[in-house]
């Protein structure tokens, strides 16, 4: 049987004395394959072929097994090149950080004390490191390419006036959110959706030092003695930092980015987030001086809705925030921005937020806003909405409107006031009327789900009432987004009589069952 599969895989011709069982010539594409991939694939097409195959069939073996040659030929030089290649990009990358380094140093040690003058403004200081560093590159005895170059400029123009390796998503509007997980591992939050990059810092001492830099514009230090801070940076971004020992597998950093120009209802409406009926009942809910509560877990969206609930607020009305980090970018005129403050390196100075709320009773406000009620000023908080100070709004952390009420509730016992339980919620109930709900969907969208009224106490109860639910039965679109919508449950809520004092009023058909807001 071998002798005569040899047979069909020559070319047909005149009969020679090989086919008695000697070697067959090969056809010469097969005689320049010496791989065993190409071995391998003529005997196998070889074998295919009957043993009194026709001269045709023979030609087409001899040419299957000529292709398939040549198939594993070309995937065998495209290994090699993908090798040589990932080879070259290593030690490419590998001679740029080296060189990176050198210039570093080099700038480092001409510029010196400069770096620290206190006397130098950034501008000037951006202009002497920028002249000093293209010196020291155009002396670099390595050639390099003009995209090399700049890549190591930038690399280190970064790391002195900036924030090293995550400068270049501080700077990316799409990136609202930047997370380090130790000196190798940084994380995103770009456009809602979570995600890794390949770049890292260089060692953990290199981290360290970006966080003692960015710490360090606003006053504050962070080491073994004090290894976490909680801070807002000049331009309004909100920082956390911890490091060993407490972050065991190196120092975390987490930045949101503060956005300058502030999302309005309009944009929450084009991302669909909101619906234009969902914002008209928002709006018509902070005029009529409901007293809200926007809950939610992190990263729900919570700071931008409160901002945009607040927007609602007539121009006429004196209005006093309070944030530990000020986030809230309210447009009306007549607006007092309060901010706590943490004590000092001896423990002294601190100023809480429920401070800063009883200040604020003082102040003649018309609103009271909170940006995150999260302590015992939630005490505070109620008793302001219990004394004339109707429309008032904060957030609060939770995982649904049930769950919100109880959070008040433990705040409010952290006061260390011997107050019973249903005292408590007693407090709760009288003044809160409206529990706006929000959710970070698994697309990454952010939508309220749940809008819900406060209505009383039965018993030792307080009870809830859906106003409107997130209906998610219509699943999730082609690009995986959410079509859920906001359904009424056709109840008609009982705040309906409060908001007609202030001259307010909602269609009727909002509060039909089963209508889409």
């Amino acid at each position: 049987m071998a002798a005569a599969t040899r047979t069909t895989a020559r070319r047909p011709g005149p009969a020679t004395p090989e086919a008695d069982g000697a070697s067959s010539p090969t056809s010469p594409d097969a005689a320049t394959a010496t791989t065993a991939d190409v071995e391998a694939a003529e005997r196998s097409t070889a074998a295919q072929v009957p043993a009194q195959a026709s001269p045709e069939a023979a030609a087409q073996g001899t040419a299957q097994a000529a292709q398939a040659a040549q198939a594993a030929q070309a995937t065998a030089q495209q290994d090699a090149a993908a090798a040589r290649a990932s080879a070259s990009a290593t030690r490419a990358k590998d001679r740029l950080v080296e060189i990176k380094d050198k210039v570093h140093r080099e700038l480092l040690s001409m510029l010196g004390p400069e770096l620290y003058e206190a006397g130098m403004d950034q501008t000037e200081l951006e202009g002497r490191v920028r002249s000093v560093l293209g010196d020291v590159m155009r002396r670099t005895e390595t050639p390099l390419s003009g995209n090399d170059r700049a890549v190591i400029t930038q690399a280190i123009s970064d790391d002195i006036l900036g924030y090293g390796p995550i400068e270049e998503y501080l700077r990316d509007d799409e990136v609202s959110e930047v997370m380090v997980n130790g000196p190798r591992s940084i994380w995103l939050e770009r456009r809602g959706r979570l995600e890794q990059v390949e770049s890292g810092f260089k060692d953990e001492a290199h981290l360290r030092r970006i966080i003692d830099k960015i710490v360090s514009q606003i006053g504050r230090r962070v080491d073994e003695s004090s290894p976490m801070v909680d801070a807002r940076l000049p331009d309004g971004s909100r920082v956390n930092a911890v490091v060993p020992p407490l972050a065991l597998d190196g120092s975390a950093l987490t930045i949101r980015k503060f956005a300058a120009d502030p999302l309005t209802v309009d944009d929450l409406i084009s991302f669909g987030s909101l619906s234009p009926a969902t914002a008209d009942f928002l709006a018509a809910c902070v005029r009529g001086r409901l007293n809200m509560i926007v809950s939610g877990g992190t990263g729900a969206g919570k700071t931008t809705t409160l901002n945009v609930l607040s927007s609602f607020i007539p121009a006429d009305e004196r209005i006093v925030t309070i944030e530990d980090a000020a986030e809230l970018q309210l447009k009306q005129e007549h607006v007092v921005r309060l901010e706590s403050r943490p004590a000092n390196i001896e423990g002294k100075g601190a100023v809480s937020i429920r401070d800063l709320v009883r200040n604020s009773l003082r102040m003649r406000p018309d609103r009271i806003i909170v940006g995150e009620v999260r302590d015992a000023s939630a005490l505070d908080m109620l008793q302001a909405m219990n004394t004339g100070h109707d429309g008032s709004i904060c957030s609060l952390h939770s995982n649904g409107p049930r769950d919100t009420l109880s959070r008040m509730e433990t705040m409010v016992l952290m006061a260390g006031m011997d107050l019973p339980m249903r005292a408590i919620r007693e407090q709760v109930a009288s003044a809160v009327d409206l529990i706006v709900h929000q959710a970070r969907l698994k697309d990454g969208s952010r939508h309220i789900t749940h809008i819900t009224e406060v209505e009383r106490m039965e018993g030792d109860v307080i009870t809830l009432q859906d106003v409107f639910v997130y209906d998610h039965s219509a699943g999730f679109d082609a690009q995986g987004r959410s079509m859920g919508r906001l359904r009424s449950t056709g109840l008609r809520p009982k705040f309906l009589e409060k908001m007609a004092h202030s001259n307010v009023t909602v269609d009727a058909s909002t509060f039909a069952p089963d209508a889409v807001i």
